[in-house]
């Protein structure tokens, strides 16, 4: 499977270098460069892409914005956002995976890291390590943000082990890692998790872990049951 990729940035150097990286894999393919947030909103759309890695400091259009649009739009529904940031505990990543980012990278970031980047956020999944994941939402639970996510029904629409799983995706666990823990099969894991994202209205992995604590299922600096 081709993964198309649109590569926002305003500084056409960098928009180079990453496609220096990620044109010799053959199963990328760059559809376009966009060098504002509102280019990179229009071209995601025209260009049909599946993953955008998103620069967060833009002219016209911030990459939050950015961001936001895409998510929030249902032609754009499949398209996945990758936020590129320079310090990645910037304020702003936090306010990007409001928005509907499905993970972020640095700058600095090592080429083999960045194409492993791109085709986990491409399959679905968040990019968030268990230790980012806590620091950031830890740290999203105390800034006050207009970014919102979709309203999502109550919790009560999931069965006893969808809040399980639920639980345990929001303190960091991977599909492999809930799996030895429940002692299910990697693949049932994966089920549960899309029907719960389906059932509560996200897209992805990011905002499950983001609504989990939002809601109070899970507290920041709660310990692993």
């Amino acid at each position: 499977m081709t993964i198309r990729l649109l590569l926002a940035d305003d500084q056409p150097l960098i928009r180079a270098g990453f496609r220096m990286f990620v044109d010799p894999e053959p199963d990328f393919e760059v559809v376009g460069e966009a060098g504002t947030g509102r280019e990179a909103v229009e071209l995601a759309r025209t260009a049909r892409a599946d993953v955008v890695l998103m620069d967060i400091r833009m002219p016209d259009m911030d990459g939050i914005e950015a961001t936001r649009r895409i998510a929030a739009s249902d032609d754009l529904a499949g398209v996945r956002v990758l936020v590129l940031t320079t310090f990645e505990n910037d304020d702003n990543v936090v306010l990007a995976l409001r928005a509907g980012a499905s993970g972020f990278l640095g700058k600095q970031v090592e080429p083999a890291d960045l194409i492993h980047a791109v085709r986990v956020v491409a399959a679905g999944e968040a990019l968030l390590s268990p230790t980012a994941t806590r620091g950031l939402i830890s740290h999203f639970l105390t800034q006050p943000s207009t970014v919102a996510l979709p309203e999502a029904p109550a919790l009560g629409a999931l069965s006893d082990r969808e809040r399980e799983v639920l639980t345990l995706v929001a303190l960091g666990l991977s599909n492999d890692d809930i799996a030895a823990r429940l002692y299910l099969s990697p693949l049932t894991v994966k089920t549960h998790v899309n029907r719960t994202m389906t059932k509560l209205g996200v897209r992805d992995r990011a905002q499950l872990v983001v609504l989990a604590y939002q809601s109070g299922l899970v507290r920041a600096g709660e310990p692993q049951p």
